[in-house]
Order: C-alpha cells, then structure tokens, then sequence
C-alpha cells in the first residue's frame, strides 16, 4: 500500500510539474509597436503571437496578375511588409491587452493580443497575413482553412510558409 502511495504521488507531482495548470498568466496592455506580422512590443516586453506564424519582413510571395483560361502569370510582392503593416493598420493608435502563460526560447512572451474583444492572432489568420503554426497550436486551423478558400492575403497566391523561409535564409 505504501509503494502505491509513492507511486500514486510521484505521477501527480510529475503531472503538474508538466503542465501549464499552473503557469503564471500574465497580462500586458498598452500601446504597441509593430515588429513584423507576429512580434509586437509593449513597453519593454516582446510579445511573439503565439499560435501563429506571419511570412518574415523581407519575405516575397507571389500573387496573380494575369489570368487566360487555364494560364497565370504571377509576380512577386512583399508579404511581409504587408502582413506587418496590416498588423499595424488594424491595431492603429489603440491600447491592446495581451494574455501570456510563457516565453519562448528567445525569452519572447507567447501571448494572444486583444483589440477590444477582437483576438488578433485570429484575424491574421483569418484574413491571410499569417498561417496558423500547428506546430504548437491547432487553435487557429479553422481561420486557414478560411483564408485559404477565399484566397486571402497569402493563400491568393504561391508562398513558402514562413518557418521553411527562415530555414533557407540561415
């Protein structure tokens, strides 16, 4: 009975030293300062919006510009720039609150940013300046499929999805 005891406590405390249950969450509001289509900074934090994952700064997609029958022809633009700029449109002078529970290895807080009630991870998502990154998170796979149905922002076109970008680059 004792060593079940042990045992029963031993997986317990592994458990919940394994899980976020009780991770620290910490709320960051004020005014942002647009870093690219997923880094923002408030006050002195870096916040990296977690789920997501928005083309680089310097990154180029291709989007049509000629369509006959069954041809495309397509030029590149700066999805980067755009998902960037989008972020900053959308946000504008406003305060945003941002919830995070970690950081990443860059010491960034992962967080989801709040316009009002608006979730932004989302609407990047949702509206093609960002993919969701299902490698840490499926929450924003539904606003994908959504922007990929009705060719929104980067799914209008061709691109390299950002993490295989950045790969290239290094």
């Amino acid at each position: 009975m004792k060593k079940l005891s042990l045992t029963l406590y031993s997986i317990i405390i592994i458990f919940f030293l394994n899980n976020d249950i009780f991770a620290k969450e910490e709320q960051i509001s004020g005014k942002a300062n647009i870093i690219d289509g997923d880094t923002i900074r408030i006050n002195s934090k870096k916040i990296r919006l977690f789920g997501i994952d928005a083309p680089e700064k310097k990154q180029t997609c291709k989007k049509p510009f000629i369509n006959f029958n069954f041809l495309s022809f397509q030029k590149n633009y700066n999805c980067g720039r755009i998902a960037s700029l989008s972020l900053k449109k959308k946000i504008g002078n406003m305060p945003i609150k941002c919830i995070s529970k970690s950081r990443d290895r860059y010491k960034r807080y992962l967080g989801v940013c709040f316009l009002d009630d608006l979730d932004l991870n989302k609407w990047m998502v949702k509206n093609g300046h960002a993919i969701a990154y299902k490698k840490y998170s499926r929450k924003y796979e539904l606003q994908e499929q959504y922007a990929k149905e009705n060719k929104l922002g980067v799914w209008q076109g061709s691109f390299i999805e950002p993490k295989e970008w950045r790969r290239i680059q290094n």
